[in-house]
């Protein structure tokens, strides 16, 4: 229900009281009177006032009582309640403007007084509406900048990472399937309430936009090994093993220039430990079981399954069928093995 910035309401169970208000007010505002608490609260099933002026020695329900109904509905709560009273009790005062009251008001009235503590408070309201609508649209803007800027930040990760991908002979589409096997890995982390220690404070959408870095390294890498059309030498493996710490310190000369930091974190451990093995075997580290970092050990199966079941220069495309066992034949060696019952339990998520 929308306010009447002139509606006025009058509450006082004496009658003369209520016929002088009315008379000193109806210059100015719009006059609604009521001798008694219940009345009033009638009045407001169709009407918001601007201000209330509620007398606090009324029979029934005194204006204590009134208050505190008041104030308790979020239809009522925010409309400003001035006490009239007789009484000059600073006790009495303070107990009203603890129950959220702006201002008293003595009887008998002095019109001047009465209608400037009005004004007053009225203009002190919209004062506030108006500080209140300007910070809403400034939050507003503040919101629509920063999804801006945080779709900005995404396509601009996405187009490096696509990049990187075009730099080397694999099917496209690398790091939309490794992210899809990341989401999907994530969202069965906490359903299954599995590592949650380690996951407790993960903010999966830094993640899933993190993870596209997890190759940027091979932009270092030498064209003549990362785009050899047939299987890589010994020594050939051995420099491309390096798109790890390469990756890695990319990511770390971004963290010199620049405030951010859970994004890059997060894309640092994928960069540099997707292909550590859970026996110890894999690199740059040799890291082993839970020493990897579980973001490594998620990157890890959604990588090698998606290079299991795309064409490589030495190998034709495994069945979704094949590269699944595969992975199971990997548990607790290449693999985490809890993580590896997930990925069998969602398998059919992972088709393409």
């Amino acid at each position: 229900m929308e306010i009447d910035n002139k509606l006025i309401m009058l509450v006082d169970d004496n009658l003369a009281n209520l016929k002088i208000g009315n008379n000193i007010l109806e210059e100015k505002y719009t006059v609604a009177t009521a001798s008694s608490a219940a009345k009033m609260f009638k009045l407001l099933e169709n009407n918001t006032p601007a201000l209330i002026l509620l007398d606090i020695d009324m029979p029934e329900m005194n204006g204590f009582e009134a208050i505190k109904i008041l104030k308790s509905k979020p239809e009522t709560k925010n409309i400003p309640v001035i006490f009239l009273t007789a009484k000059t009790e600073s006790d009495n005062e303070l107990e009203g403007l603890s129950l959220g009251a702006i201002d008293y008001i003595t009887k008998p009235f002095n019109p001047a007084l009465l209608l400037k503590h009005i004004e007053v408070h009225l203009l002190v309201e919209a004062q506030r509406k108006e500080l209140q609508c300007f910070n809403e649209n400034l939050q507003k803007m503040v919101e629509e900048k920063t999804q801006d800027i945080l779709e900005l930040h995404n396509i601009l990760l996405k187009v490096i990472a696509e990049l990187v991908e075009c730099r080397d002979n694999v099917t496209g589409g690398h790091i939309e399937r490794t992210q899809k096997g990341v989401r999907i890995l994530l969202e069965e982390l906490e359903k299954n309430g599995v590592y949650q220690e380690e996951t407790k404070n993960w903010d999966a959408n830094l993640l899933l936009q993190s993870c596209q870095l997890h190759d940027v390294g091979k932009i270092s890498i030498d064209d003549n090994i990362l785009k050899k059309p047939g299987k890589l030498s010994n020594e050939e493996f051995e420099e491309m093993k390096k798109h790890t710490v390469f990756g890695e310190q990319v990511i770390e000369r971004i963290e010199t220039l620049t405030k951010e930091s859970n994004f890059l974190i997060y894309a640092k451990i994928f960069a540099a430990s997707h292909h550590e093995k859970w026996d110890g075997t894999g690199y740059p580290r040799g890291l082993k079981g839970n020493d990897i970092p579980l973001l490594g050990r998620i990157m890890a199966i959604a990588d090698v399954y998606d290079a299991l079941i795309s064409v490589r220069p030495y190998k034709e495309a495994l069945t979704h069928e094949e590269a699944v066992r595969i992975i199971v034949e990997g548990s607790g060696t290449q693999f985490d093995p809890t993580l590896v019952e997930l990925f069998v339990e969602n398998s059919e998520r992972f088709k393409l």
